[in-house]
């Protein structure tokens, strides 16, 4: 048994952020629906390299999800997706404020045909605000939450601020928002009645540099400058260390660590030099096994794709192959929580451009495979055929 798999999804998200979070539901094992236009969402064309028809990031963010490809501007393809929230449990969009409104989707609506939706509106600055009617992507909530000055003052304090790298601004707040949706859906179970949740990039970016933010409240200047005045204190060992082949990453602060090399090296003192010579003719793996068997925190620097061929991460079971009608078999990450009773999985790739269409207005709506083929000569759906 899947922890979701009574729960359905529609899901009308795009890039990043959105199909993150909806990917999240449907490792746990909602049934999740993802509604494109007939010319696909923009997600398809990037951002990540074209193979086979498809960004990479495509066939990345959009596992376990059946897709159906509707023409919401078309009162028949409006029509249906409303009979379909009313048999949905959860609604999830990343459009600009304003945009499933003026489709005839927005919460007002979807809450009368269904009392019991919960309705998860994500967007760079939320629905209120000042800003809220402002475009955003994750670099934008990254740089005004303060992680972007941070990552470029934590390379060079005198240097400038630099981008980050993986799009935290998309992924975090994607999974605040599936945090959400879980706790919407508890209360939901104990009271019936759905609710709206309005998830802001900048929002939750902020909360991730909630440590920055009260230090300053408490000492009212800047802690990454009071962070500089105690670097500048006693020598400290560790940081990112040149090796043979490439680079490790040390916290060389635990003292229990330390006094324990010094006792196998026979030394009085361990400093930033000593280590650096210590490891610059060992391999990562040969500076990583002896350095963690002392026990100092430690890890080899990895490109993303290195972590693929990791032992550790093969034997959490992080990694499956799923096989795709046009990319072929691609291997992508597991769901990355372990549940003793109902474990999540990724078994389904991306779907193609309205693969399941014709399955899910036959199963869900009645309609029969005439009147599918029929709504597709007309324009209003597509559906793929092998």
């Amino acid at each position: 048994m899947k922890i979701l798999e009574d729960v359905r999804v529609l899901d009308f998200t795009h890039v990043w952020f959105g199909p993150y979070c909806t990917m999240m539901l449907g490792g746990l094992g909602a049934e999740v629906i993802k509604v494109e236009p007939p010319w696909g969402t923009i997600g398809r064309l990037g951002p990540g390299e074209l193979f086979k028809g498809a960004s990479t990031t495509f066939y990345a963010l959009n596992l376990n999800k059946k897709g159906i490809s509707v023409d919401l501007k078309a009162p028949e393809g409006l029509e249906m997706i409303k009979e379909l929230v009313k048999m949905s449990d959860i609604v999830i969009q990343n459009f600009s404020p304003g945009t499933l409104e003026k489709l005839g989707l927005g919460y007002d609506v979807l809450k009368e045909l269904n009392p019991r939706i919960i309705y998860a509106a994500l967007s760079g600055f939320g629905q209120t605000g000042p800003y809220s009617s402002y475009a955003s992507y994750a670099s934008i909530a990254e740089a005004m939450s303060g992680h972007t000055y941070a990552t470029g003052k934590n390379h060079d304090y005198d240097g400038p601020p630099i981008r980050m790298s993986g799009a935290l601004g998309d992924l975090g707040p994607a999974m605040y928002a599936a945090f959400a949706i879980v706790a919407a859906l508890r209360h939901r179970d104990r009271t019936g009645v759905g609710q709206m949740i309005d998830v802001s990039q900048f929002d939750c970016m902020v909360t991730f540099n909630c440590c920055s933010s009260v230090a300053y409240d408490l000492f009212k200047e800047s802690p990454m400058e009071r962070r500089q005045d105690l670097l500048r204190g006693p020598t400290r060992v560790g940081g990112i260390i040149k090796v043979k082949d490439g680079w490790v990453h040390l916290m060389g602060e635990r003292a229990k660590a330390v006094e324990a090399l010094k006792e196998e090296l026979g030394v009085e003192e361990v400093t930033q030099e000593l280590m650096e010579d210590l490891v610059k003719d060992k391999t990562r793996k040969e500076a990583f096994d002896w350095l963690a068997g002392i026990g100092f925190p430690v890890g080899p620097v990895y490109e993303a794709h290195e972590a693929m061929f990791d032992p550790h991460s093969i034997a959490r079971d992080m990694w499956v192959e799923l096989g795709h009608p046009a990319a072929g078999v691609y291997k992508a990450p597991n769901f990355p929580v372990k549940f003793s009773e109902t474990p999540g999985r990724a078994t389904m790739p991306s779907p193609m451009l309205g693969q399941h269409t014709a399955e899910v207005l036959t199963t869900l709506l009645g309609k029969t495979e005439e009147e599918v083929r029929e709504l597709e000569k007309r324009g209003v759906v597509v559906q793929w055929r092998p």
